[in-house]
C-alpha cells in the first residue's frame, strides 16, 4: 500500500524577489510540514512549477496542468503534478515595477497585473489523470464557493492510502460530492504507458524513434523539444516505456526549468525535455541528439555514430511496426482492398508498439540466462553475464550496437535484477523462456509476428486495465464562466494547518491500529528458456577437418611422428576454424590422466605447436571459450627434463594477447567457481537425502532457486554454516587462480621482460563498469610495492608486475563475490610468494631447456658473393615472414613459399636472405631475397607471432628502394644483442662517413675501411687538391688555379694508340692576375690543357661535336662564323660548381658577362645549350630557376625610373642581352620579318593590353572520379580551378586546334601556329607569378607547376607501400589500384611538359627549361626531350652519353638523393632519376621498336644506380668527381678485369657475353620524333616495381648467375629410384625467373647454336655476329627472290611480333610484294573449309629460313593443285611442295604440270593478308591436302 499523495503545496509569485525582471516563485503552504520519514521532500519545486520562468502578465491566461519528474539521491522518482491559474494584483506598487521592468510586455491598459499560482501534488505513484482531478476539484471548490471546506477536501487528499500493484480496484472521493475510481496495475514491473507511446510514434515516426531508441541503450544524450510540457513528460514516459526489460539508470528530466540549461552540458548521458522556447540555447550542444516533438524531425550531430539495432533485427521490427500503426500501407495497391483497415484504437496501439519492442528484446536476449554464472548463493545471490561467451554462442562479436548494450549501465542493472534464479516473474522473463521456439520459426513472416505482437498487446492492456467495465468517474468542473476565474476575484485562500494536520494524524492513527496487508507475493524459480543453439559453427565441410585434427592427434599419442608430420600443415590451416579448435580441446582432454599427461620431446612439440596455432586466432575476449578450454590443458601437458624437472606447456603458449586481459581471467574465475558451488550442494543434497538422484541435468541456477527457497526455513547455524562454506570455496578458487595466472604470466626466461612489454601488463585494466580509468588504475598499479626505493634486478620487474596485475584481479573479483577481508589480506600476502616460487621453478626450467638437443633445423645455405663482396656479418638463423604481397604465400594458388627459415647474410655490399620453405611441399626449393645494403629506406622493430614448432622472439622489417621487403624474425638461438650488433652494422653500413667508404670505393681491399690503405703520397696530394680547390672557388680575383695533370687519353677517333703514361697526380698552380681578361687561347697553360684535354674527352664534349654545336680543334681556336662556342669559363669550376667544365653558350657572349649572369640563377646555373635539332636548328637550354630578386630585374617592369644604372638592371640587360644572342642564333629568326610571338596575338575578348599572356601548366589533382576533358595538348596539365589568372584560350592556340583532344596524344594538325614565341621559357609558375613582360622581347614565359622534390620523396613512399605492402590487407580502401592512385606518382606531369618541349622545338622555337635548382626536374625534362627527340640516344651509346652528359656533368645530386652518406641520411631518399627511367619505360611500351635496348637495360640501371656496385652514379657533381680522382681514372687505371668501376664499361662487357640488353624488336625509322600519350591511362605500371624472383634474388648481378649455376652443376645428382621424369615443368611467376626458365624463342636458338658450336669443339662466334648475319642473309635472300623467282609469294620477314595494336605495327607476316616463292603458315592462318584456327602462339617457322636445305628432305607433301590466278584470269594447274620445315607452300616448276579437265573439289587457304583459292581434282585429294596443311599448323 501506498499514499496516493506524499505532499500538497501552494506556490506562488514571491513579490518582494524580482530580480530584472525575473520573477521568483515561493511556497505559501505546504501540508503536512513535516517531512515523511519514507519519503523526503523534493527540493526546487518552485522552478518546475513555472519552467520558463515566473512572469506577471497584462492578461489572464487559461489554467494549465502538467507533470513534472524530480529524482531524489536514492534515484526515486517523485512525480509533481503542477496546476497552475491566473490571479490578478492591483497594488499600484506592483504595478510600477511591472512597467518599469517587464519592458517586453505591452503598456498595461488595465489596473491589474496577473501572477501566476501552483497547486501541487508531489506523489511516488504516477496517476497523471487522477492528479489532473485532484488539484482541478480543489480549484472548481474554490473558484464556484462549494459548500466544501478546501481543508477537509485536501485531508482527505493526503490520507488516501491505495495498493501498488495486484490489479485491484479501489474507489476515492475528497468529500465534494467526487467519485474516482483507481485501477492498479497487475504487475508493478511493467511500465504504465497509457498511449504515451503511440503518441512520440505519431509526433516522431518509426525511423526517428528507432534512432533514439538506439541511443538512449547505446549511452547518449537525448533532448526533447516542444511548447506542450506535458508531450515533453509523455514522450519521456513513452521512450522508457518501450525500453522495458531494461531501466534507464542516468539523468532523467522530462521538464528542465529554463533557469537550469547549464545541465545539459554535463558529461553524463541523459533525456531531458526543454520547451521550444529555449530552443536557440540548445543550438552549440554538439554531443546532443535533438528530438523535435512539435516538428517531428531529430536531428543528429555529425561527431554522434549511433549504433543501430543488427540486420535483419532492424528491418524485420520496422517492417512490423509499420503494420502496427499504417496498416492500410500493405493493402494500398490492392485493386479490392478490405473494407475497415483502421489502425487499432490509441490505447490498444501504444500496447502493440510496445509488444513490438518487447518482441525486439526477447530475440536480442534470447538465451541470456544461459551466460549467468552464480557465484553466491547465500546470503544473496550474486550473479555475473559472461558477455564473451553470450556474443560468441549468438555470432554477434562484431555487432556494435549489442556491445554497448551489454556494457552499458541499463544492462548491468537488468543482470542483477533478473539474474537472481528465484525470485517474481514477469511477461518478458515469461517471453523468453517459453516463446523462444516460436519468435524463431516465425520472425520470417511478418503477419505471424504481428499476431504475436497483438496477444503480447492484449496482455499489456489487461495489466494497465484489469477491469474493463469501470463504474463512471463523478467530478465537479468549474462552471463555465469561472473556468477563467473572472468572476471570482478572491485569491486563494491560507488554509488552516491545524486542521489538515489532525486529518493527517488521525489517519495515521487508524493506519497503526489496522491490521496488516498481506500479499503473499508469488516467487519461484525463473525458467532459464532453450540453450543458445550453436548456430553458424558447422560449415560445410568442417567433418573433412575434423577428421583430419583428430587423425593427427591420434598419430602423436601413437608415436608415428612422421604421419603426424605430414597431416600438420593441414591441421594448421583447418585450426582456423572455431569447429576445428573446439575439436581440438576436446581431443587433447581425452588423454589427459589424472591431471597429468607426461610426452616425449617431440609430442611436446606438436601439442604445444597446434596449441600456439588455436590460441593464435583468438580474440582477446575468447568470445568461444577455445582459450577457456585450453587453460586446464596447458598445465597438464609436461615433458620430463631430467633430474626431477618438469616443463609443462604453459611455458610455450604465453605470447597471447588472451592471457592479459583481465575480462577473460574475470569470466574464467566465475565460472569455474560457480561449478564449485553447484557441487558444493549436490554433496550436501546427497548426504541429507542418502540416496543418489541423477543430478547430472540440473543446472546451477536452478539449484541456487532451490536453495533461495529453502534459506528461510533454516535455523541460524545452518545459514553460517553456508555461507561460510562457500566463501571459503570462492577463497580456495582464488589461491588457485593466483597460481594459474602466474604460470602463464611469467615468460620462462625471466630476464627478458618481454610478455609485459608486448602487451602493457602493468596497465591492464578490467573493463567491467568500474569508475576507474585505466590511467588512474596504472599509475596506483605502478606505485605499488616500489618503496623499497632500488630494483635488485629486471627480473624483480617482471615479478613486480605480475604480483600487481594478479592482486588487482583478485581485489576485483574478492570483492564482488564477499570474500571476508581477512582472507583478503592473507591473499595479498601469499600472491608475491606464489610469484616467487614460481620463478624459482622456471629458472630451473629454463637451465635444462637449454641444455636439449636442438630439434633439427635446417641446415644454413651460404650465399654466392661477388668478386670483392665479404661477408660483414655471418649468416643468423631468421623466419622469413610473408608480407603483403600474395603470390608467394599459397594465397594465389601452389604451395606456399613463405614463410621459410634460413639465415641472413650482411656482406660489404648486400643483404641476402637464403633459406627453405617451412611449407613440406616445397622444402626443397631455395628461397632467396637480396638487395644492395645501400638502397635500404627503413629499418622498423616488429614482434612477429607465427604458428611454428618454436617460439621466435622479435623481427625487423627492411625495405629497399629496389622495391624489395624483407619482414624478418630472429630465431631463438639468435641473442638479441646479436641482434642489436646487426642493426649498427647494418646502419653503419648504410650511412658512411664519405663516399670513400661504400662498396664502389671499399670493393677489392682487403680491410673494412677504406681511406687509410692508399699510398701516403698519393692520399697527400687528393688532400692538397681538395684543400686547394675549395680555396679557389672561395677567391673572386686573382684567383689560384689548381688544376690536376693526370694520364691523358688519346682523342675520341683515335683511342686505340695509347699516349704513353704521364706522371700522376701531379699539381700544378698557375697565378692568373686579372679574371677578367681571360680569354681562352691566352690563358691557356700546358697543364691547363692537360686538363682541358680530359674535359673535352668527357661525353659532354663528344655529343656538342655531333650536333654540331662547336668543336675543339688542337689550337682550342674556332672559326667566328658558327652561332655558338665551347666557352671553358668554367674550366676550374669557378663559375658554377655543380655544371661541367665546357659549355656552349652563344658566340657572342664573351665570358665576363657569363659571370655576372650566372649570379641571378640558383646555384649560379646559368642557361646553356644542351642540344640542338638538326632540322629546324631550335636549340634546348636548360638552367636553374632564377633568383627572386634577378626575377623582379628580368621580368618585371620596374615601378619607378631608377636614377642610374643600378647594378640589378646592368644585370637584367646582360640576361636579356643573352636571351637574344640566343635567339639571333636561329635560322628562323634571321628569316622572318616582324616579331610573331604568342604575346603579340591577342585574343578578341582580352581585355588587357600589355600584359603578357602566360600559358597556365598547373595541374589539378587527379581524383579518380572526375577528370576535365582536356582541351588539345594541354589537357591534363592546365589545372582547371586556377584559370581564372590566364588567358583560357593561349593553350588551345598554342596547341593549335580547337578539338578537345581524347587521348591526351598529340594532335595531327600542326602543332603550333605561325603565331610563336622564338624562345619559350618554361619556368616555376610559384617563382612567375605577376611578371609583366616587355613588348620588344622575342620569347614568352611558360608557367608550369612542377613537383616538389619533396612531392617525389611521398609520392615514392606511398608507391612502395602499394607495390610491396608489408602486410595484406581486406580493406577495400587500400586496394592496391586505390594505393597506387593515391600515390601520386607523376609521370604524367613530366611526360607532359617533356612533349610539349618536343613540340615546341620540332616547329622551330627555341626552349629554355628553366626549374628549381635545375639539377633535377630540369634534367628529367631535358633528358626526355632529347629521348623523343633524337633517335641516336635511343641506341646503346646514344643513351649512355644522354645519362653522363645531362645527369652527371650537368650535376644531378645523385649522393644526396639517394642519401648515400651519413651526412645526406636525413634528406631522405628521392628518386629523381628512378623517375626518369619510368618514363624511358613507359615510352619504351609506346614505342617498342624504337630502342636498341631492352626493359632489362633500364631496369639493370634502375637496380644499380641505387645499389652503389659501381662508382658511375656516385657524389654530386663532376667537380666533386675530381676532387676524388674519380672523373679520369676509370680509363687511366690500370684496373683488375674483376671489378668494374663504371658501370658503363660492365654494361659492355656483359653486352658483348649475352643478348640481354638487346631488344630484337629494335627496327627504327629515321629520324623519328616520339610523341608518347602521356594520361594516366595511357600509362602502365612498371613491372620493376612488382617482380620478383625468390629462386636467385635479384637478376642484375650477373656474375651470381654463373656462379649459381656452375655449383649446381657441381652437385651430384643424388639416385633417384622413383619412376620416369615427367618432361613438364612448373613455373611460378614469383620464384622463377621468367627470362631464364621460358626465353624467347630468338634467344634460345643462339644459345643452343652457341652450345651446338662448343661441343663440335668450334670457337663460338660472338651473339652479335650471328644475329647480323642472320639479318643480312634474310635481306640479301629477300633481294635474291625477287629478282630469280617467278612472281607469287614473298619470303616472311625473320622479325615477326604480335606487336600489330602498337603505334607502328611491326612488320608483316606475309609480304605482299609480288616476289618470292611461298605462302609462310603464320600465326592467324586457317584452311577454310574445316575452319578451325590455329594455336594462337608466334610461329617459330619464320627462324628455319637461315638453314640451308636440299629440297627433297623437306616436301612433306607435293602434288597438282589448281590455282586461281588475278581477276578474270584462268585456273591453272602448278605443282605446289608443302614443306613442313619452313612452314611453307612452295610452287616448283615440275615436268608433270599437264592440265586436265576434271575440276571436282575446292578449298581455300587463308594468310593474314589475303584468301588463296585452290582446286584439286577429286575430294579425296583435297581432304589430304586440308589435313597436311592443318597437321603443319598445329606443329607450329
Amino acid at each position: 500500500m501506498a499514499r496516493l499523495a506524499d505532499y500538497y503545496l501552494v506556490v506562488g509569485y514571491d513579490l518582494d524577489k524580482r530580480v530584472e525582471g525575473e520573477g521568483l516563485g515561493r511556497i505559501l503552504q505546504r501540508f503536512p510540514e513535516k517531512d515523511w520519514e519514507d519519503s523526503p521532500f523534493p527540493q526546487g519545486i518552485e522552478l518546475f512549477c513555472q519552467p520558463s520562468g515566473w512572469q506577471l502578465v497584462p492578461e489572464r491566461q487559461p489554467a494549465s496542468f502538467f507533470v513534472a519528474v524530480l529524482t531524489d539521491i536514492n534515484s526515486e522518482r517523485h512525480y509533481c503534478a503542477c496546476f497552475t491559474f491566473w490571479e490578478g494584483l492591483d497594488n499600484p506598487q506592483v504595478r510600477r515595477t511591472a512597467d518599469e521592468v517587464d519592458e517586453g510586455l505591452a503598456v498595461v491598459q488595465s489596473a491589474q497585473v496577473f501572477a501566476p499560482k501552483s497547486l501541487v501534488l508531489v506523489s511516488r505513484l504516477d496517476y497523471t489523470e487522477v492528479f489532473r482531478n485532484c488539484l482541478g476539484l480543489i480549484y472548481t471548490v474554490h473558484v464556484d464557493g462549494l459548500p466544501v471546506p478546501l481543508e477537509t477536501v485536501i485531508g482527505n487528499l493526503l490520507t488516501c492510502i491505495i495498493p501498488i500493484a495486484g490489479g485491484s480496484q479501489r474507489t476515492i472521493t475528497l468529500g465534494a460530492g467526487d467519485r474516482q475510481v483507481i485501477q492498479t496495475p497487475i504487475d508493478d514491473a511493467l511500465p504504465v504507458s497509457g498511449s504515451t507511446v503511440a503518441q512520440l510514434f505519431r509526433q516522431l515516426g518509426i525511423v526517428n524513434v528507432l534512432y533514439l531508441f538506439c541511443a538512449a541503450l547505446t549511452e547518449h544524450k537525448i533532448l526533447f523539444l516542444s511548447s506542450s510540457y506535458q508531450r515533453l513528460t509523455d514522450a519521456c514516459r513513452g521512450l522508457l516505456a518501450i525500453m522495458f526489460p531494461l531501466k534507464y539508470s542516468f539523468t532523467y528530466v522530462p521538464i528542465l526549468p529554463g533557469k537550469l540549461l547549464e545541465v545539459l552540458s554535463t558529461p553524463t548521458p541523459f533525456i531531458i525535455g526543454v520547451n521550444s522556447f529555449f530552443r536557440s540555447e540548445t543550438q552549440e550542444l554538439l554531443d546532443v541528439i535533438i528530438a523535435d516533438l512539435d516538428g517531428g524531425t531529430v536531428t543528429i550531430p555529425e561527431c554522434v555514430h549511433i549504433s543501430l539495432l543488427p540486420e535483419p533485427l532492424l528491418q524485420q521490427t520496422q517492417t512490423v511496426l509499420s503494420m502496427v500503426l499504417d496498416p492500410e500501407l500493405e493493402v494500398a495497391d490492392h485493386a479490392f482492398p478490405p473494407l475497415s483497415t483502421q489502425p487499432s484504437a490509441l490505447k490498444i496501439q501504444d500496447k502493440e508498439i510496445r509488444g513490438v519492442f518487447l518482441w525486439l528484446f526477447a530475440r536480442l536476449f534470447q538465451g541470456y540466462r544461459w551466460c549467468l554464472h552464480i557465484i553466491r548463493i547465500h546470503p544473496e545471490p550474486v550473479i555475473r553475464f559472461h558477455k564473451a561467451a553470450f556474443l560468441g554462442q549468438r555470432s554477434l562479436t562484431e555487432d556494435d550496437f549489442l556491445m554497448k548494450v551489454l556494457d552499458g549501465m541499463a544492462f548491468a542493472g537488468f543482470v542483477s535484477e533478473r539474474g537472481p534464479p528465484y525470485r517474481a516473474t514477469d511477461l518478458f522473463d515469461d517471453l523468453v523462456a517459453n516463446h523462444v521456439e516460436r519468435i524463431r520459426q516465425e520472425e520470417a513472416c511478418p503477419h505471424k509476428v504481428l499476431n504475436h505482437v497483438k496477444e503480447l498487446a492484449e496482455l499489456l492492456f489487461k495489466n494497465e486495465n484489469p477491469y474493463p467495465a469501470v463504474a463512471m468517474h463523478k467530478v465537479q468542473r468549474p462552471s463555465e464562466n469561472n473556468q477563467s476565474g473572472v468572476n471570482n476575484p478572491t485569491p486563494f485562500p491560507v488554509l488552516d494547518d491545524v486542521a489538515v494536520q489532525l486529518f493527517i494524524d488521525h489517519a495515521a492513527a487508524k493506519l497503526k491500529t489496522a491490521p496488516p496487508v498481506v500479499k503473499a507475493e508469488l516467487k519461484g524459480m525463473v525458467p532459464s528458456g532453450p540453450p543458445l543453439g550453436e548456430n553458424g559453427i558447422v560449415m560445410a565441410n568442417s567433418a573433412r577437418r575434423l577428421e583430419v585434427v583428430r587423425n593427427c592427434i591420434t598419430y602423436i599419442f601413437e608415436n608415428k611422428m612422421l604421419e603426424a608430420k605430414k597431416l600438420m600443415p593441414a591441421v594448421l590451416r583447418a585450426l582456423k576454424g572455431r569447429a576445428a579448435r573446439i575439436c581440438l580441446t576436446q581431443e587433447l582432454n581425452q588423454h589427459v590422466l589424472q591431471n597429468r599427461a607426461v610426452l616425449d620431446d617431440q609430442q611436446f612439440d606438436y601439442i604445444v605447436r597446434m596449441m600456439n596455432c588455436t590460441l593464435q586466432d583468438c580474440s582477446h575476449i575468447d568470445e568461444h571459450g577455445i582459450a577457456a578450454a585450453l587453460l586446464p590443458l596447458v598445465t597438464a601437458f609436461c615433458r620430463k627434463m631430467g633430474a626431477g624437472i618438469t616443463q609443462f606447456a604453459y611455458s610455450c603458449v604465453q605470447e597471447h594477447m588472451v592471457w592479459t586481459t583481465m575480462q577473460f581471467w574475470e569470466a574464467m574465475f566465475y565460472s569455474d567457481v560457480q561449478s564449485h558451488i553447484r557441487a558444493l550442494y549436490l554433496e550436501t543434497e546427497e548426504g541429507d537425502a542418502g540416496k543418489c538422484p541423477a543430478h547430472g541435468e540440473i543446472s546451477a541456477l536452478e539449484l541456487a532457486s532451490e536453495q533461495s527457497r529453502l534459506w528461510p526455513t533454516l535455523s541460524k547455524e545452518l545459514q553460517t554454516e553456508r555461507v561460510q562454506k562457500e566463501e571459503s570455496t570462492v577463497f580456495s578458487q582464488a589461491i588457485h587462480y593466483a597460481n594459474r595466472m602466474s604460470y602463464l604470466l611469467l615468460p620462462l626466461d625471466t630476464s627478458k621482460n618481454r610478455l609485459l612489454r608486448s602487451s602493457g601488463l602493468g596497465d591492464v585494466e578490467s573493463v567491467s563498469n568500474s569508475y576507474v580509468t585505466n590511467s588512474i588504475a596504472g599509475s596506483m598499479a605502478e606505485s605499488y610495492d616500489t618503496e623499497s626505493g632500488f630494483e635488485d634486478a629486471e627480473s624483480s620487474d617482471v615479478a613486480n608486475s605480475v604480483v600487481r596485475f594478479i592482486n588487482r584481479f583478485v581485489d576485483k573479483v574478492c570483492n564482488e563475490s564477499g570474500v571476508t577481508n581477512e582472507h583478503l589480506k592473507a591473499l595479498h600476502t601469499m600472491i608475491p610468494d606464489i610469484v616467487q616460487m614460481h620463478i624459482e621453478t622456471l629458472d630451473a626450467v629454463h637451465r635444462e631447456s637449454k641444455r636439449l638437443p636442438p630439434i633439427q633445423k635446417p641446415k644454413l645455405l651460404r650465399p654466392t658473393l661477388l668478386p670483392g663482396e665479404e661477408l660483414v656479418m655471418d649468416g643468423m638463423r631468421v623466419h622469413l615472414i610473408p608480407d603483403g604481397r600474395e603470390e608467394a604465400t599459397g594465397l594465389m594458388g601452389g604451395p606456399p613459399l613463405l614463410p621459410a627459415e634460413g639465415a641472413i647474410f650482411l656482406t660489404n655490399y648486400r643483404l641476402i636472405f637464403k633459406g627453405t620453405p617451412n611449407d613440406p611441399l616445397v622444402g626443397e626449393q631455395v628461397v632467396t631475397r637480396s638487395f644492395p645494403i645501400a638502397s635500404l629506406t627503413k629499418e622498423k622493430r616488429i614482434s612477429v607471432t607465427i604458428p611454428m614448432d618454436q617460439f621466435v622472439q622479435e623481427g625487423l622489417q627492411l625495405r629497399s628502394c629496389t622495391f624489395q621487403l624483407m619482414k624478418i624474425a630472429f630465431d631463438e638461438e639468435v641473442a638479441s644483442d646479436l641482434a642489436e650488433v646487426f642493426r649498427k652494422h647494418m646502419h653503419k653500413l648504410r650511412y658512411p662517413q664519405h663516399v670513400q667508404g661504400t662498396f664502389a670505393f671499399t670493393v677489392g681491399q682487403c680491410g673494412k675501411m677504406v681511406v687509410e690503405h692508399k699510398t701516403k703520397d698519393k692520399n697527400q696530394s687528393l688532400r692538397t687538391l681538395s684543400k686547394n680547390l675549395v680555396k679557389s672557388a672561395k677567391r673572386t680575383i686573382g684567383r689560384q688555379y689548381v688544376t690536376k695533370k693526370k694520364y691523358s687519353p688519346p682523342t675520341w677517333e683515335n683511342r686505340s694508340s695509347f699516349q704513353s703514361e704521364l706522371d700522376e697526380d701531379e699539381i700544378s698552380v698557375s697565378e692568373e692576375v686579372d679574371q677578367s681578361s681571360l680569354t681562352l687561347s691566352s690563358t691557356m697553360r700546358s697543364s691547363d690543357r692537360q686538363t682541358m684535354s680530359n674535359v673535352v674527352e668527357r661525353a659532354c664534349c663528344r655529343d656538342y661535336q655531333r650536333l654540331g654545336l662547336g668543336t675543339l680543334s688542337n689550337s682550342l681556336t674556332r672559326s667566328k662564323n658558327e652561332p655558338f662556342r665551347i666557352s671553358t669559363v668554367n674550366r676550374m669550376y669557378t663559375v658554377c660548381r655543380s655544371y661541367p667544365g665546357l659549355l656552349i653558350v652563344p658566340q657572342s657572349i664573351p665570358d665576363t658577362t657569363i659571370q655576372r649572369i650566372c649570379r641571378c640563377y640558383r646555384q649560379n646555373r646559368f642557361p646553356v645549350v644542351c642540344w640542338r635539332n638538326s632540322r629546324t636548328k631550335a636549340v634546348l637550354l636548360r638552367s636553374a630557376g632564377l633568383h627572386a630578386k634577378g626575377v623582379v630585374g628580368f621580368f618585371k617592369s620596374p615601378n619607378a625610373p631608377a636614377s642610374g644604372p643600378s647594378q640589378a638592371d646592368s644585370t637584367s640587360l646582360e640576361q636579356e642581352k643573352y636571351l637574344q644572342a640566343i635567339i639571333s642564333s636561329m635560322p628562323s629568326y634571321s628569316d622572318s620579318s616582324g616579331r610573331n610571338t604568342l604575346s603579340g596575338f591577342t585574343s578578341t575578348h582580352m581585355s588587357t593590353s600589355g600584359g603578357a599572356k602566360v600559358i597556365s601548366l598547373s595541374q589539378p589533382k587527379v581524383s579518380g572520379k572526375a577528370r576535365n576533358p582536356s582541351r588539345g595538348k594541354w589537357g591534363s596539365i592546365r589545372g582547371s580551378g586556377r584559370l581564372s589568372a590566364y588567358n583560357p584560350d593561349v593553350g588551345t592556340r598554342l596547341a593549335g586546334k580547337e578539338s578537345p583532344q581524347s587521348n591526351g596524344g598529340p594532335g595531327e594538325a600542326l602543332f603550333l601556329r605561325q603565331q610563336k614565341a622564338y624562345l619559350y621559357i618554361i619556368g616555376d609558375k610559384a617563382q612567375l607569378k605577376g611578371g609583366k613582360q616587355d613588348s620588344f622581347q622575342q620569347w614568352e614565359v611558360v608557367p608550369i607547376e612542377v613537383c616538389d622534390v619533396r612531392q617525389v620523396k611521398n609520392s615514392f613512399k606511398k608507391l612502395m607501400k602499394a607495390c610491396v605492402p608489408s602486410s595484406s590487407t581486406t580493406d577495400p580502401n587500400m586496394s592496391f589500384l586505390r594505393c597506387l592512385e593515391e600515390s601520386e606518382w607523376m609521370l604524367h606531369r613530366v611526360l607532359q611538359v617533356s612533349v610539349l618541349v618536343v613540340e615546341l622545338l620540332d616547329t622551330g622555337s627555341s626552349v629554355m627549361v628553366s626549374l628549381e635548382d635545375g639539377w633535377d626536374v630540369t634534367t628529367q625534362v631535358v633528358s626526355l626531350v632529347q629521348l623523343l627527340s633524337d633517335p641516336y640516344y635511343r641506341t646503346f651509346d646514344g643513351f649512355r652519353l644522354l645519362v653522363e652528359k645531362e645527369w652527371l656533368s650537368f650535376g644531378h645530386r645523385f649522393s644526396h638523393r639517394g642519401a648515400q652518406t651519413l651526412g645526406s641520411q636525413n634528406s631522405g631518399f628521392t628518386p629523381v632519376f628512378l623517375q626518369f627511367l619510368d618514363c624511358v619505360h613507359q615510352i619504351h611500351l609506346q614505342f617498342p621498336m624504337e630502342f636498341e635496348f631492352s626493359q632489362y637495360y633500364l631496369k639493370f640501371l634502375a637496380y644499380h644506380y641505387v645499389s652503389n656496385r659501381f662508382r658511375t652514379f656516385l657524389l654530386d657533381s663532376d667537380y666533386e668527381r675530381i676532387e676524388l680522382g674519380v672523373l679520369y681514372e676509370e680509363k687511366g687505371e690500370r684496373r683488375s678485369p674483376q671489378v668494374c668501376k663504371s658501370v658503363w664499361d660492365y654494361i659492355d662487357r656483359l653486352n658483348k657475353k649475352t643478348p640481354v640488353f638487346y631488344n630484337y624488336m629494335f627496327s627504327p625509322e629515321d629520324d623519328e620524333v616520339l610523341r608518347p600519350y602521356t594520361f594516366n591511362s595511357n600509362l602502365k605500371v612498371w613491372d620493376f616495381y612488382m617482380e620478383e624472383t625468390l629462386s636467385e634474388g635479384p637478376s642484375y648481378d650477373w656474375e651470381l648467375r654463373g656462379r649459381q649455376e656452375r655449383v649446381a652443376e657441381e652437385t651430384p645428382e643424388r639416385p633417384d629410384s622413383s619412376g620416369p621424369k615427367s618432361q613438364r615443368h612448373i613455373v611460378w611467376p614469383c620464384y622463377d625467373s621468367l627470362s631464364k626458365v621460358v626465353p624467347d624463342a630468338i634467344t634460345k636458338l643462339l644459345q643452343d647454336l652457341q652450345s651446338l658450336e662448343a661441343e663440335l669443339g668450334q670457337t663460338s662466334e660472338k651473339w652479335k655476329d650471328t644475329w647480323d648475319k642472320i639479318k643480312n642473309a634474310q635481306r640479301t635472300e629477300t633481294k635474291l627472290e625477287s629478282k630469280v623467282r617467278p612472281p607469287s609469294f614473298s619470303s616472311s620477314l625473320l622479325m615477326s611480333s604480335n606487336l600489330s595494336h602498337q603505334r607502328r605495327s611491326q612488320g608483316v607476316y606475309l609480304q605482299e610484294s609480288g616476289v618470292g616463292s611461298s605462302i609462310n603458315l603464320a600465326l592467324d592462318c586457317e584452311a577454310s573449309a574445316t575452319s578451325t584456327p590455329a594455336a594462337g602462339r608466334p610461329s617459330t617457322s619464320t627462324l628455319y629460313s637461315q638453314f640451308q636445305s636440299t629440297e627433297s628432305e623437306n616436301r612433306s607433301f607435293e602434288g597438282i593443285l589448281f590455282k586461281r590466278g588475278a581477276l578474270l584470269k584462268p585456273w591453272k594447274p602448278r605443282w605446289f611442295v608443302l614443306d613442313k620445315t619452313k612452314h611453307q607452300v612452295r610452287r616448283r616448276r615440275a615436268e608433270n604440270e599437264r592440265p586436265t579437265n576434271k575440276m571436282q573439289s575446292f578449298f581455300d587457304l587463308k594468310t593474314t593478308k589475303r584468301v588463296y583459292n585452290f582446286c584439286a581434282q577429286d575430294s579425296m585429294n583435297a581432304q589430304l591436302w586440308m589435313d597436311s596443311v592443318q597437321s603443319c599448323l598445329s606443329d607450329a
